[in-house]
């Protein structure tokens, strides 16, 4: 990688930012595709967030991707968001257009369903989906899925509010099951999605009875740390195709990659283990 003074240069901001693997996976990239560019992480507190977006312009950077906290204040602080991060009510990713102004968008659900497709190439967008959770990873599932044609999404969230709450915002084809009741969303579902952090190392356990779940269903669990949570590992011991979360991070990237460097990047095996590698130490 050669950094000139013509050198791109992008980032990534969050509060705290140092658990980010965004700069491993764009840092591969600049490297493989010999980009005269660089990725940063900034820590940005959020009483620091607009002084931090309105200088991007006058900085001359390329853009940035922003991850927690940030993501639903940006979308107020951007020149133009498009429609998908409207509907799903955050950014993640902010390119700067050579006109100066400031365009948001989302690429979580790009993401989501990149990787769920190469995963399982097999995968029936025909069946009900089952999402675990209501937030702002939920939303943007949720919103991939729909936009997928899956006939019928089933929100199981331990707030049942919460999950009427994102239902009623998002509409299209969603109905809500209580926490707990297994039996009902699981009976005939194609694809569970687990969207919470229960089961992410140093939170709780995710506690779900897989048993009713058919056995040609997928089970995507969007927790990266660890690469296998519980809940995959229980799925793949019934045979139901697994999928992890590492890839949509992989694939989430991509459009802002070639937003900013000009280059159209590829996940690769290669990369995937680059980054798993990363997760271990």
């Amino acid at each position: 990688m050669t950094i000139t003074g013509a050198a791109r240069i992008a980032g990534v901001i969050g509060w705290p930012v140092k658990h980010s693997r965004s700069p491993q996976l764009h840092g591969y990239w600049l490297t493989k595709y010999r980009i005269d560019g660089a990725y940063v992480p900034f820590a940005v507190a959020p009483e620091d967030l607009g002084a931090v977006i309105s200088a991007l312009r006058p900085l001359g950077m390329a853009g940035l991707n922003v991850t927690v906290p940030h993501k639903e204040a940006v979308l107020s602080l951007v020149d133009e968001a498009d429609s998908l991060a409207r509907r799903i009510g955050a950014v993640n990713t902010i390119v700067v257009r050579a006109d100066g102004s400031l365009h948001g968008s989302n690429t979580d659900s790009f993401g989501f369903i990149e990787h769920l497709r190469a995963s399982v190439p097999g995968w029936n967008a025909g069946a009900p989906a089952v999402v675990l959770g209501a937030g702002g990873a939920a939303r943007a599932v949720v919103v991939a899925l729909i936009d997928a044609g899956v006939p019928e999404l089933r929100i199981v969230n331990r707030s049942r509010s919460r999950a009427e709450r994102l239902a009623a915002e998002l509409g299209g084809p969603i109905r809500v099951a209580d926490w707990g009741d297994w039996k009902t969303p699981l009976g005939d579902a194609g694809l569970l999605v687990n969207t919470t952090t229960l089961g992410m190392e140093g939170e709780r356990p995710l506690e779900i009875d897989l048993a009713m779940l058919p056995p040609s269903a997928a089970v995507n669990d969007i927790v990266y740390v660890p690469l296998e949570t519980q809940l995959l590992a229980a799925a793949r011991r019934r045979g139901n195709a697994i999928v992890d979360g590492l890839g949509m991070l992989l694939h989430q990237a991509r459009p802002g990659f070639r937003s900013w460097f000009g280059v159209d990047p590829e996940v690769t095996p290669e990369l995937r283990a680059h980054v798993a590698a990363d997760l271990l130490r």
